[in-house]
């Protein structure tokens, strides 16, 4: 995770103060404002507004997804590994209605089409990436996928964490029939927010595992008329986290008024800078630098094991995350030079 902007912080705390001395009765500025965010995202990915639910995490948007396609026994799912759990898990638990599983292996972190075309099978109706390897970096050319999956037939799912918020994404051009992610990584949100896209060729098809007052269409009349909403929507059962939506909307305005291009370039340029000085210092890096592979991801191999140098640099207030046996480090436009060589300092007094 990332720490919240401070433009997220100050609005989810000012959706509290305002509750706390006034309860409810901003009510209906607060669904202008939730619109509001709501058409944020649409824009973020390329997609309508009728397109879009808000969700809590990633795991929500795939799980909802998981479970509301109709599938059949004998249906089988595309699925990389390894992969963060988040986008593996709501498919193997499918395994109890008969469908498959079809494991599409990485290769040191990389993903292409190809890999998912050794993978097919007659009985598959979807398959699932995520955009970026949470381990090692490598970017997913979603493009031939969604290409790949257009041509055989099959609905194509993305998980976008790793990367919504450095690399640009259109779930148009890349023929994404639905993708989930949470806002507390590169978008700078709360945690406990989230998002949830899905094409609106697709969203008849789904059948919503959950259903609540908001589900349905015309929510403010509470006569009962169990009539499900048309669109993405229908995934919204019920009362929301609007501190927390508040809040991502507010990074979502910040990384805006920065420009995606500007924030992608000065990752881009930190993480050069970062795998400078680990080449210097003969380590191997595990993530790519070459452009439409790299991503805001970079991890290294250190000269140490690699616990014992995760927990030496977290000792020393430098935040990095243990992979395996990697070091990731995932530096935002926010972080400078000096944050560069701060840890350098720190990494190169490892205990040995």
């Amino acid at each position: 995770m990332a720490p919240p902007s401070t433009p997220a912080a100050e609005a989810a705390a000012a959706f509290h103060y305002g509750c706390a001395a006034r309860g409810s009765a901003d009510y209906f500025d607060w669904q202008e404002r939730l619109a509001g965010v709501r058409r944020s995202v649409a824009t973020l990915l390329g997609a309508g507004e009728e397109e879009v639910a808000l969700t809590g995490n990633t795991s929500e948007g795939l799980a909802m997804v998981a479970e509301a396609f109709p599938w059949r026994p004998g249906d089988a799912v595309l699925v990389p590994v390894p992969d963060f759990p988040a986008n593996v898990y709501p498919w193997m638990h499918l395994e109890r209605k008969g469908v498959k599983i079809r494991f599409v292996r990485r290769r040191q972190g990389r993903l292409t089409a190809d890999d998912f075309a050794r993978a097919l099978v007659p009985e598959a109706r979807m398959a699932v990436a995520s955009t970026v390897d949470f381990a090692s970096g490598y970017a997913t050319d979603l493009e031939a996928l969604g290409s790949f999956c257009r041509e055989k037939g099959l609905i194509f799912g993305v998980d976008a964490i790793q990367s919504l918020g450095v690399l640009a994404l259109d779930v148009k051009k890349c023929g994404i029939n639905f993708l989930a992610a949470g806002g507390h990584k590169w978008l700078l949100g709360p945690m406990g927010t989230g998002m949830l896209y899905v094409d609106a060729a697709l969203t008849p098809d789904l059948d919503p595992p959950l259903v609540g007052w908001k589900s349905v269409a015309d929510e403010e009349n509470f006569e009962l008329h169990f009539e499900l909403k048309e669109n993405a929507q229908k995934f919204e059962p019920g009362t929301m986290n609007l501190a927390g939506i508040f809040g991502l909307g507010a990074s979502l305005e910040l990384l805006r008024e920065v420009g995606p291009e500007a924030v992608r370039d000065r990752i881009f340029a930190l993480c050069d800078r970062f795998a400078e000085g680990l080449l210097g210092r003969g380590l191997e890096l595990a993530s790519p630098l070459s452009a439409g592979e790299r991503s805001g991801i970079l991890s290294f191999r250190p000269q140490d094991e690699a616990a014992a140098t995760f927990r030496h640099l977290m000792a020393n207030r430098v935040q990095v995350s243990l992979r395996g046996g990697l070091i990731r480090l995932a530096p935002h436009f926010y972080n400078n030079e000096d944050d560069v060589e701060g840890f350098f300092r720190v990494l190169d007094k490892t205990p040995r």
